[in-house]
């Protein structure tokens, strides 16, 4: 799981395709779970809550752009 200064850390690109290779994991998970292969159930909740984590800083980055 990403640390959230980590996260803060990186530049709008990087988190741009952090954001990309989570969300292709997130749907490679979803299709585990749905055919009974998933091993750790965990890592759906930490993909959830990282993904989550980078749209807010984006939110947060684009909003004080603005400003």
């Amino acid at each position: 799981m990403a640390k959230i200064s980590d996260l803060k850390t990186k530049t709008d690109d990087q988190l741009s395709d952090a954001l990309g290779e989570l969300k292709r994991e997130q749907f490679n998970l979803r299709f585990q779970a749905a055919t009974s292969q998933l091993e750790k159930s965990s890592r759906v909740r930490e993909v959830r809550r990282t993904i989550a984590q980078i749209k807010t800083l984006q939110t947060e980055r684009t909003r004080s752009a603005a400003k």
